[in-house]
This record gives C-alpha cells, sequence and structure tokens, in this order.
C-alpha cells in the first residue's frame, strides 16, 4: 500500500518507511509479472499509489535488476510513455513428475516461459538411485537451458504420497520403492544444492490445469488422476485444499471394489480402490477376458477402440468402478467440474458412457467432466506454477537486500 495514502494514526507511524518500501516494491512487481508490461501511470492506477511512490520503487528495482524498461507504449497522441516489465530472466525454476516408469522435468524462467523439458526412463528402484535419478535428470535439463547449476532458485518435485514435513519424507507412495524412508528431503537438497518443494502429484496436476489448463477461472473443481496409481486434487474457493495433514484426496484408500486385493501380499500399502482402479487392473481383467499377457493399459484402451470385446469388457468394468468414485465425489463435495487425467483417465471418452449409465444406477446427482488439457505435463506445469511463486519471493529479497547492503556499504564509504 503506498505510504501517502495511509490514513494518519499510530498504526501507520508504526509502519517503518523501509517496510512500506518493500510493500510497494512488491506489489509492483507482482503486477508486472502476472499483467504483463505497463508504463509507470498505469502500474499507479492498477496498484493504487501515487505516481511518485512508483518512479522510486521501480528506480530502485531497475538498479537491482528485478524490472526493466521495455519499450514505449502506443498513444495516438502526445509522447510515448515508458513501459516496465519484470525481469524474468533473473531466476530459474525447475518441476519434476517422478513417476513409476518416468521423469518428466520442465525447466523455466521467473515468467514460467519454458527454457528446456526433458523425459527420461526411471529406472530406479531404491530411494537412494532415485535421489540421484532426479539429480542428474534436474542438472540435464539445467544445462539444456542454458544455465549453470546454481541458476536454479527453486525446484519443485511432484510425488506420489503425502510430504511429512516433520521427517521430511513421502509417505503412502506405495509404487515407488523405497521412497519413503526418512531424510528423503535432506538427501535431495543435498544434491540438488536449491531451493526444494515437494508436493502430490495430483495437487500439482490440479494447479497446473487450475492456472494452465482445463479449470482456469473454475473455483470448485477436483482432478483425478488415474494411471499407475490414483489420486485427486481438490481444489476449493481457487485454493488448493491438504487437509490436516495433506493426505485429502488419497482416494486410493476408499474400502470400495469387489474383487479380492492382493496390496497385503505384494504392497500392504497400497488401497483397495486403488487396487481396483489402476492400470494394472485394467490389464488384470483384459488378461481375464482372453487377451494375451503381457499387456499395458494403454494397449487395452487400443484395442477396445479398434472394436476388441475382451478389451471392451475390461474397460466397461473398469467404468464401473470409476462411477462408484465419482458418485462418492459428487455427493462430497459438489464439483463444478470434474478434470480426468493420467494414463487410465485421459481415455474418457471411452470410460463415459459406461460411466454414464452406472451413475443412474448410483446417484442423482451428474458430473461435468472433461479431460486435462495438459495431458502429460499437468504435475510438472503445477510444479511450475507453485516454484516461479517462491522463487520470485526468494529472488526479490535477494536482490533486495543485496542492493540495500550495497547502498549502505557506499553510504559508509562517502561518510569515511
Amino acid at each position: 500500500m503506498d505510504s501517502s495514502k495511509r490514513p494518519p494514526g499510530p498504526r501507520s507511524a508504526a509502519v517503518a518507511p523501509s517496510l512500506l518500501r518493500e510493500m510497494n516494491q512488491r506489489l509492483l512487481l507482482d503486477r508486472l509479472f502476472v499483467h504483463g508490461p505497463a508504463t509507470r501511470p498505469e502500474l499507479a492506477r492498477d496498484c493504487g499509489l501515487s505516481q511518485p511512490t512508483v518512479f522510486a520503487a521501480l528506480a530502485d528495482m531497475e538498479k537491482s535488476g528485478l524490472v526493466r524498461p521495455c519499450g514505449r507504449s502506443e498513444v495516438p497522441q502526445g509522447r510515448p510513455a515508458m513501459q516496465y516489465e519484470a525481469n524474468p530472466t533473473i531466476g530459474t525454476v525447475v518441476g519434476v513428475d517422478i513417476g513409476h516408469d518416468w521423469l518428466r522435468l520442465l525447466a523455466t524462467d521467473l515468467a514460467g516461459n519454458q527454457l528446456s523439458r526433458l523425459d527420461v526412463r526411471n529406472t530406479a528402484r531404491s530411494a537412494r538411485a532415485l535421489v540421484e535419478r532426479v539429480s542428474q535428470a534436474v542438472a540435464d535439463v539445467t544445462a539444456e537451458a542454458g544455465q549453470q547449476p546454481s541458476a536454479v532458485t527453486h525446484t519443485v518435485i511432484g510425488s506420489p504420497g503425502v510430504y511429512d514435513p516433520q521427517h521430511r519424507r513421502v509417505m503412502y507412495a506405495a509404487n515407488l520403492p523405497g521412497w519413503q524412508r526418512a531424510g528423503l528431503a535432506d538427501a535431495l537438497t543435498e544434491k540438488l544444492g536449491t531451493n526444494l518443494t515437494i508436493d502430490n502429484d495430483a495437487n500439482l496436476a490440479a494447479l497446473g490445469e487450475l492456472t494452465y489448463g482445463a479449470a482456469r477461472g473454475v473455483q470448485q473443481f477436483v482432478y483425478l488422476t488415474i494411471g499407475t496409481g490414483l489420486g485427486l486434487g481438490l481444489v476449493l474457493d481457487g485454493q488448493l485444499y491438504r487437509g490436516f495433514t495433506g493426505a485429502a484426496g488419497e482416494v486410493g484408500y476408499l474400502p470400495i471394489g469387489d474383487e479380492p486385493t492382493t496390496a497385503p501380499a505384494e504392497n500392504p500399502q497400497r488401497g483397495k480402490l486403488e487396487e481396483a482402479l489402476a492400470a494394472d487392473a485394467v490389464v488384470r481383467r483384459a488378461v481375464s477376458a482372453g487377451m494375451t499377457s503381457p499387456i499395458t493399459a494403454e494397449q487395452v484402451f487400443t484395442a477396445a477402440r479398434q472394436g476388441d470385446p475382451r478389451a471392451l469388457d475390461a474397460v466397461r468394468a473398469e467404468a464401473t468402478k470409476l462411477a462408484q468414485l465419482v458418485a462418492g465425489i459428487l455427493a462430497f463435495l459438489d464439483p463444478e467440474l470434474i478434470v480426468v487425467g493420467g494414463g487410465v483417465g485421459q481415455n474418457l471418452d471411452l470410460l463415459e458412457p459406461e460411466m454414464t449409465a452406472a451413475l443412474a444406477q448410483l446417484t442423482p446427482l451428474r458430473p461435468t467432466m472433461t479431460t486435462g488439457d495438459l495431458g502429460r505435463e499437468a504435475v510438472v506445469r503445477g510444479a511450475i506454477a507453485i516454484g516461479v511463486e517462491r522463487a520470485r519471493e526468494t529472488v526479490f529479497n535477494a536482490r533486495r537486500n543485496g542492493h540495500q547492503a550495497s547502498a549502505t556499504k557506499a553510504t559508509k564509504r562517502t561518510s569515511s
């Protein structure tokens, strides 16, 4: 807020001028990042600041490299005004999507503009090997972007499961062997040498679709991902909802599913509904219907599109089970939209007719459903959405503090 517009009184007097300058600069920088270049009068109008305040703030931020001139505005008459933009090159963000079979990475500047992307096979089958694999992939995507490792301001990792900040580990990541050991975040931070955020992959995919994809402008929606695992990202009132411990959306543990689960013998941490809906369940049903193993869920859906009756039986069974989950989502959350993704979920066109028929038998509520716009990039785009916000904060504080420190030293030298 502009200090000149604050009402007089004890509260106003208690706010240090340096804090007001910082608040004004951050307000202007956010405006430039979110809405693009603007002139000083436009910034004053949009942010509710006086023009002298904007002039001083921009001059200070230009010296520290946070903003830069980017040409003059086009006006029908009079002298064009100088436009300013946030400098997106002062930091780099890397988003990482850790899946059972693939690592997907994206490097961007602080405006979210893509610098490089990389998909690599996830061949790691232990936590230590996966830490090494991730750190090497981050180094590779950074080098492809033409950046040194030290240029990475923030890295965001999307993973199955729930991050436990107390023990700095991931819980409930049943499909990533060894990934749940304590101290995992410390090992990653040491290898990456960067600020690090770890979040649930379904949460990040929801944020990706909210920011860049099918759910832009939607305040109440869920992102349902069905692939190697099963997860739900919840967006309520335009914000991610994680629950008390971060486990909101771990719908794989719902006790839904008629067939006996193999989880206790093969993986005791895998939930009953995940066992009934994930990609390997589609394969099991197709094999039971007579398709020849080994096959993948993707091959089952391809065969169903070609009219294979065995594959169609497996798809119908998947859709019927999925309808039970959707009925529960509708009853508990009543979302405006359900966005579906993941290797299985992206076949919504095949699943939806049977789901609709099954839902008619389960509930009077009807969903609005769509596949995500971002496809396989949903998680990394959500990681970037979080990463650029946190990187901007880091860079703002570092640049501003560095600029203040330099100014203080210069003042001391002049004084002496």
